[in-house]
């Protein structure tokens, strides 16, 4: 066999690359003198060392290549995040500058001043975004961008830092730890009298409700006028957020729902109520609800779980209203006429007042009642109300008597006593309400100017200097309510006014 062929079956046999071709070339031009075997041998531990050193460079560069990977991608990662994300989509009519007729009855409330008759689309869009931030108390975290919320987290870790400090610190000295008390003194209650919290649109007819928002620094008022309006609580100017108009429905009640999302309200004599979203500005009427036999929707409670409603109705009855699917899901009864209900802290009792003066305790997973009790010494029953610790339930008669119970002892006894019987109202008890931090408990009467106390619940005392004596500023109160701190108190009068009082001992809203 020639020289020529062991190269070709050789090449065959290794499946040699351009670079080995060349290679056996040069070897065989140079050793023609070899024999088959040397040849063969001398071409194959080139080849090996050929293959040794690809192996090598190719390693080295991979790893080159792995590495500026590494390093061009953290720095794509850091570019990514100092630069903003660009829109996905732009339309190109949004560029449009388009006018906006600001006169019709609802984009009136967004206006400052006549000037603003007319609106470029852009500025209405600014505005109905800063309304809504102050109705929602600041940017919700659903709307908040991923720089402000990364900021955010390191500000609540660097909280988090000082708090280990302050910790360190305390464990490192030494002396009196003991600090002087921050509960509600008696006697005086330290207030200031604000701007009357719908000062920027008094109602024309007498209110009927005033109510904090739960999370946000906003107050909602509504009364006999067909409005329902929201004001920013500052204790200044308190300006108006909004005002929705319903067409022939004075309005009765008015609450929020549990996360502050929704207004319902109800009227006088009305089957139909609304719901009012506030996320999305849609008034939804509700004309009927399915399985509730009643003329009309009059009063009704929140529950504490936030998904129903507990509707009072006649002839004794309550009934518990999803919010989910707008009907009835069971009901209960109690003899004689229902004159208030009352939830308990947790939401697992809820206390029933009839007019003959009778307090039933249902157990709200089973519908069951699970204790019955006299008020003592009512003839009539007008109100009640339960603290939000637990330990209080208030029960307000026509005689102008709020007897205070131990909750406790409401639910273990068939004949509790009263720790207090307040005797300071000389007319029916129609309005209870208690500060979240249960110190004190407000009682008013619609039936009677400036009719309203307020109950120190430590010492069960009323405060001497609420309300002021030598002017009228209350008249005749039909609904009392503090702020989710305590910070404020406001109540609805028969004059349109919500008049707002500082609770200075509370540094929070």
């Amino acid at each position: 066999m020639s020289h020529c062929s062991s190269i070709l079956i050789f090449y065959d046999v290794f499946n040699c690359n351009l670079i080995s071709k060349c290679l056996f070339k040069s070897v065989y031009e140079q050793k023609q003198g070899l024999c088959l075997a040397c040849f063969s041998f001398t071409c194959f531990l080139l080849l090996l060392q050929e293959d040794g050193e690809e192996r090598s460079s190719g390693m080295m560069l991979l790893q080159e290549e792995e590495e500026e990977e590494e390093d061009s991608g953290g720095e794509e990662e850091a570019r990514q995040q100092l630069q903003p994300r660009k829109a996905a989509w732009v339309d190109e009519d949004d560029e449009l500058e388009e006018e906006v007729d600001m006169r019709q009855r609802h984009r009136s409330g967004l206006m400052k001043g006549a000037a603003e008759a007319v609106m470029s689309t852009q500025k209405l869009q600014q505005r109905m975004k800063e309304q809504f931030q102050k109705s929602m108390g600041g940017t919700p975290s659903w709307a908040q961008t991923s720089d402000h919320k990364k900021k955010k987290k390191k500000a609540h870790d660097d909280d988090d830092d000082d708090e280990e400090e302050e910790e360190d610190d305390l464990l490192r000295r030494t002396g009196n730890f003991v600090a002087s008390s921050e509960s509600l003194p008696s006697g005086i209650l330290r207030m200031k009298k604000c701007l009357h919290a719908n000062s920027a649109r008094p109602s024309e007819d007498k209110l009927t409700t005033v109510q904090f928002h739960p999370s946000a620094q906003v107050v909602m008022t509504a009364g006999i006028d067909q409005s329902v309006s929201l004001f920013q609580v500052d204790g200044k100017t308190n300006p108006k957020i909004q005002s929705i108009h319903l067409e022939r429905f004075p309005v009765h009640k008015a609450r929020f729902s549990l996360d502050g999302e929704t207004v319902i309200a109800t009227s006088l004599r009305n089957r139909m109520f609304y719901l009012y979203d506030m996320m999305e500005g849609r008034v939804v009427p509700v004309p009927s609800v399915r399985g509730l036999n009643e003329a009309r929707v009059k009063e009704f409670s929140v529950c504490p779980d936030g998904g129903a409603l507990l509707l009072t109705g006649t002839n004794g009855y309550v009934h518990l209203l999803t919010l989910k699917t707008n009907e009835v899901v069971r009901s209960m009864k109690i003899n004689g006429d229902v004159s208030g209900v009352a939830f308990s802290h947790d939401g697992s009792r809820v206390f029933v007042n009839s007019e003959e003066g009778e307090v039933y305790v249902w157990d709200m997973s089973s519908s069951r009642c699970v204790s019955r009790f006299t008020d003592d010494g009512c003839v009539k029953a007008t109100s009640i109300a339960a603290s939000q610790n637990g330990r209080y339930l208030a029960c307000g008669s026509q005689a102008g008597v709020v007897n205070i119970y131990s909750q406790e002892a409401c639910l273990n006894s068939t004949n509790p006593k009263p720790v207090r019987a307040v005797m300071n109202l000389l007319t029916s008890a129609t309005s209870l309400s208690f500060n979240p931090t249960s110190e004190i408990l407000a009682i008013a009467s619609r039936v009677e100017d400036e009719a309203v106390r307020l109950v120190h619940l430590p010492s069960l005392t009323v405060f001497s200097n609420f309300p002021v004596a030598k002017r009228k500023i209350v008249y005749r109160a039909s609904c009392l309510d503090f702020s989710p701190h305590s910070g404020f108190f406001s109540l609805a009068n028969n004059k349109g006014h919500a008049p707002l009082f500082r609770l200075l001992h509370y540094p929070d809203f």
